[in-house]
């Protein structure tokens, strides 16, 4: 599962500036950047954040859109509420079984790029939030569905986001153990040289094949973590720079 995120200003610029076109990121910090959350030293997405996504039809220049996905088939405001929450991740092994992910599977793809993200770990009774991060501190890049949906009531139109999930490494094996899970899960996190793959276009069930064999799980030794203080409860700081740092429990025992 990935449903906190920490992601920065210069993480979510980070496909664009490999360009560097100076004019289209400061075309982006003026007219995009005021219309999002960031910066985002923590949120959840059930608290749905305004992001910048690389979509399929956009690769260089992100789009502003809202972390839940909407499918195109909802009908009205009350629908969309009642999918909202349950479309913030998408199971990356049935993405293209799912109605409210198979067509966004098909036809958009994007990546949101972020600093780190956040998971639970149990222990003792109690859970203890965890920071995941590139080890070389460089911004991660999460595999996404995206969709456009117009509200039929009003004409408005929102764009959403899902991230896709995959199975989760050792490490995360032993950070998110949640005993109500059949097993632990992690975004889809895109080796740089695979970024592109993930947005090419597809078009026969040869493609969807390629798109699979993407949905990998991120080898540990790129990642590291440590703990960090609550991310719920009447202790939570909220969204300030101090919540990402490091924070030690005294009683956490973990190897």
């Amino acid at each position: 599962m990935c449903y906190d995120i920490k992601a920065s200003l210069e993480a979510q610029l980070n496909r664009a500036r490999r360009r560097g076109d100076l004019i289209a990121i400061a075309e982006i910090e003026e007219k995009l950047i005021p219309y999002t959350d960031l910066p985002i030293h923590h949120a959840s997405g059930f608290s749905h954040p305004e992001l910048l996504i690389y979509t399929d039809r956009s690769p260089e220049f992100p789009e502003v859109a809202t972390w839940g996905l909407v499918p195109h088939w909802v009908n009205d405001q009350d629908q969309l509420k009642k999918i909202w929450n349950n479309t913030l991740n998408a199971r990356g092994e049935t993405i293209f079984e799912k109605p409210a992910f198979r067509d966004a599977a098909k036809h958009n793809r994007c990546i949101i790029y972020i600093d780190g993200f956040y998971e639970h770990h149990h222990f003792n009774g109690n859970t203890y939030p965890f920071l995941i991060q590139k080890r070389d501190k460089n911004p991660i890049a999460l595999a996404g569905l995206w969709s456009e949906w117009t509200n039929p009531e009003t004409g408005g139109q929102i764009k959403t986001f899902t991230i896709v999930t995959t199975k989760g490494n050792s490490m995360m094996s032993k950070i998110h153990n949640n005993p109500k899970l059949k097993g632990p899960r992690m975004p889809l996190i895109l080796p740089e040289a695979l970024e592109d793959k993930w947005l090419d276009p597809i078009d026969d069930d040869l493609d969807i094949q390629l798109v699979q064999d993407l949905i990998q799980s991120f080898p540990e030794q790129e990642l590291q973590a440590h703990t960090v203080r609550k991310l719920r409860g009447k202790t939570y700081l909220g969204n300030v720079e101090e919540i990402a740092q490091p924070f030690i429990y005294e009683e956490l025992e973990f190897d």
